[in-house]
């Protein structure tokens, strides 16, 4: 029986959204504190209905062979049996919670230090 090859479904934060991909092969990467993502998965160009935001990943991750993401990006990884659509999805309004929140928060002094 031949080894079926894995397919990883990931899910980050980035910019203030959340992505999904899905991708052949992640490791934790030379660079400390990255996550490794290499072969993007890509849906089939077939198709005449195109979605968006899966052709505005397809726009950033072009000519990427490999992508190093921040470990406390990441939501979660999963191991799937197919792909699916890849997607960019705003968190406003959602039970996602980027991590780590901001600690300090901006004020509004206008007062200087003369």
């Amino acid at each position: 029986m031949a080894d079926k090859e894995r397919i990883y479904r990931i899910s980050f934060i980035n910019k203030g959204e959340a992505y999904e991909i899905y991708a052949k092969g992640i490791a934790h990467g030379d660079l400390f504190g990255f996550l490794e993502i290499e072969d993007i998965i890509w849906g089939n160009n077939t198709s005449m209905v195109i979605d968006p935001s899966e052709e505005r990943l397809r726009n950033e991750f072009k000519g990427v062979t490999c992508t190093f993401i921040p470990m406390h990006a990441v939501n979660r990884i999963d191991e799937v049996e197919k792909t699916g659509v890849a997607k960019i999805t705003s968190i406003k309004g959602s039970n996602i919670t980027p991590f780590p929140t901001p600690i300090y928060t901006p004020t509004n002094n206008t007062d200087s230090a003369s």
